[in-house]
């Protein structure tokens, strides 16, 4: 009978005590000191063991009960000092209900995200489809089908990151895309003419990032082949996305270039959108900026995909997304696109 006396003990102790709790932190250290793993009623559960048969019934039961009693006032306690807390919070005013609620967030487009929509839906205004394509792409797509072969010195314009794929048949040429112009092969192996599609994506170049170059950037391809396609149609083309772009007074200049898989090749530019052509730092004192390289696509390029370049004809053009924001902005530095600056991005 000794250890039941000493259990009612504990727990008549341990519930006067319980009643004088008068906070949360408090009434944690009351449960760790009275049913924690160290507490007496704990120490008197695990020594039943040593008791003889009879009198360790009448101990074990008697702990059972206290445990239950405590574990039950505990609850008890705690939700009182709950409400309590909650009642004093009201009564100091911290807790206004005529407050406005917080406001959420909102999320915005990313402003290469939102010119890029804008491109697209543009040229599909004039009857452009869109499509995509891979960009971890094989050398043929990337160059060679574009009328850059192995030895071919335009190489050197597209400083490539390349792939090492390897299979059972050996090792093959692949590359992160240096631009989006691979997918002119792949849409025209796949469909006959009248041709007129977009292709925006990711790019890759190997190269040192600075204000003005990133290794990794947008762009959007165009390609257009059909039947009695000119350079009149694809000066027109051009001609009005700027306007659609950059507004209905916008000019337009077109100045030859070269690019291996179009012939005449040709470059765009438009009269600056801070001096109006007069000259200034943007445009480095021409009035013109460059937003686009361009041309007929060359007939070995239509030859490759069983198109035949006197039947049919075509022009491709290809424009740098970030480019379109930082002209329409005065963004002067494109590594700020891919920063995740909240304070840039907010901007937009």
């Amino acid at each position: 009978m000794g250890l039941e006396k000493s259990i009612q003990g504990f727990q008549q102790k341990a519930l006067e005590e319980l009643e004088r709790v008068s906070s949360l932190g408090e009434l944690e250290g009351w449960r760790v000191r009275h049913l924690g793993r160290k507490s007496p009623l704990t120490r008197a559960l695990r020594s039943l063991a040593s008791l003889p048969l009879e009198e360790r019934r009448a101990a074990g039961a008697a702990a059972n009960q206290a445990k239950a009693a405590l574990e039950s006032h505990f609850h008890r306690r705690a939700q009182e000092l709950k409400e309590a807390q909650f009642r004093a919070s009201l009564e100091k005013g911290s807790l206004d209900i005529t407050l406005p609620g917080r406001p959420v967030v909102t999320g915005r487009l990313h402003p290469t995200t939102r010119i890029l929509r804008e491109i697209c839906s543009i040229f599909q205004a004039m009857g452009f489809q869109v499509v995509e394509g891979p960009e971890v792409e094989w050398d043929y797509y990337n160059f060679e089908a574009l009328n850059i072969p192995a030895d071919h010195p335009a190489r050197d314009m597209w400083a490539t990151f390349w792939v090492d794929y390897t299979d059972e048949r050996g090792r093959h040429p692949m590359l992160l895309r240096t631009h989006t112009s691979p997918n002119q092969i792949r849409v025209m192996e796949q469909t006959r003419p009248p041709v007129r599609v977009i292709v925006p994506g990711k790019c890759y170049r190997y190269e040192a990032t600075d204000a003005t170059h990133e290794s990794m950037f947008y762009q959007v391809e165009g390609l257009a082949v059909d039947k009695g396609i000119t350079l009149a149609n694809l000066k027109g083309t051009l001609y009005e996305f700027a306007r659609r772009l950059f507004g209905e007074d916008r000019q337009a200049r077109f100045r030859c270039d070269y690019f291996p898989f179009v012939e005449p090749g040709m470059e765009m530019a438009i009269d600056c959108l801070v001096c109006r052509g007069q000259g200034c730092r943007l445009c480095g004192g021409s009035g013109w900026i460059e937003i686009l390289g361009a041309g007929m696509v060359h007939p070995d390029v239509l030859r490759r995909v069983d198109y035949d370049p006197d039947i049919y004809s075509g022009f491709a053009f290809g424009l740098g997304v970030e480019r379109i924001p930082m002209l329409r902005y005065g963004i002067d530095d494109i590594r700020l696109f891919y920063s995740n600056d909240l304070r840039f991005l907010r901007q937009f």
